[in-house]
């Protein structure tokens, strides 16, 4: 499943490539003809993620809710332009790390998360944007718009680009009103809001709950927009027990998990990937942006030695998804 800064990007990608323009809405394979038909002709006035889902406003109290779930994706056709925020922004994190831009804009990971090259300058181009699946950046198509290929749910197109919604888990009209309701639901989500507000609402959740701090995580109504890498990768950099009771939990620790939320979620949305390690330079960088196995201390090392202890990794099951942990670093 897309984890928050997969959510993220599509949000921004929209932003910048059919806000401010009239759409044109349908629905191929015939499971969202009546939304579609509320969203032709109009235009997109602004589109933002919380958490896992993204919302789309077209005006007159009119929203369009995705929830791509785990087999959903968006796909981009035509002209595709990178919102130039997130290319400064990933030239700042680039400084960072001791590399120029252009390293980072040129890199595509080979498990499937899209980094800025895949979404690129202004080309003819078809775009995947899921977890699941790589980044396609040189599709052929002899006509625009290209024929739909496969189940589209739901088709937004504007004079220069398409976008192709297939497999999602939740796409549905709603108004401003179901819309709040929905929000206010979810736990804080920091790229949408990184208030001291939502640091305390975070914080103030978890140590109310005896439940395991590695379920809380993944709870979207505690914080929003964390999946299984991310929930694994910040509780080793905690060096915290997965089991922990919330609740005993040390209060400066669960303001640190947030405030690394922040910072990791970030470095997600900049560049893409979601890289967990810190002070990678030269190769060992190139390696980790182009390599899932090369970023992450602890998520699918199961068995393999930590990186720090020398224990090997263990995996476990914890609220039916796979938990990666290390006894040495965590206990």
């Amino acid at each position: 499943m897309p984890e928050g800064h997969s959510v993220h990007r599509i949000a921004r990608q929209f932003e910048h490539n059919f806000a401010g323009r009239r759409v044109a809405a349908s629905s191929p394979q015939g499971r969202f003809v009546e939304g579609a038909a509320l969203l032709d002709g109009r235009t997109l006035e602004r589109v933002f993620a919380v958490g896992k889902q993204m919302f789309a406003d077209f005006g007159d109290d009119v929203w369009l809710r995705v929830h791509l779930g785990i087999y959903g994706a968006w796909d981009f056709a035509g002209e595709i332009s990178v919102d130039p925020t997130i290319a400064s922004a990933n030239g700042r994190m680039g400084q960072t790390n001791q590399h120029g831009t252009d390293m980072a804009l040129t890199v595509l990971d080979e498990a499937g998360e899209n980094s800025l090259a895949s979404i690129g300058a202004p080309r003819r181009a078809r775009v995947r944007m899921s977890e699941q699946t790589k980044g396609d950046t040189d599709v052929e198509w002899d006509r625009f718009p290209p024929e739909p290929v496969g189940a589209v749910r739901l088709r937004l197109l504007t004079e220069h680009t398409v976008a192709d919604l297939r497999g999602p888990t939740a796409c549905e009209i709603r108004d401003g009103r179901q819309v709040q309701q929905v929000i206010d639901k979810l736990g804080p989500d920091p790229a949408h809001d990184d208030s001291a507000e939502a640091e305390e609402r975070f914080v103030q959740t978890v140590r109310k709950k005896q439940t395991p701090i590695g379920l809380l995580l993944m709870d979207q109504s505690v914080v929003s927009g964390i999946g299984n890498v991310y929930r694994a990768e910040l509780l080793y950099r905690a060096r915290l027990d997965p089991h922990t009771p919330g609740r005993d939990v040390p209060e400066e620790l669960v303001r640190e998990l947030w405030r690394d939320w922040v910072r990791l979620l970030r470095i997600g949305i900049e560049t893409g990937q979601m890289m967990t390690m810190d002070g990678l330079t030269g190769e060992d960088y190139a390696k980790a942006m182009a390599n899932r196995a090369d970023r992450h201390w602890v998520y699918k090392r199961e068995g393999l030695p930590c990186r720090v202890c020398g224990t090997n990794i263990v995996l476990e099951e914890m609220g039916n998804r796979k938990l990666y942990w290390c006894p040495g670093c965590q206990l």
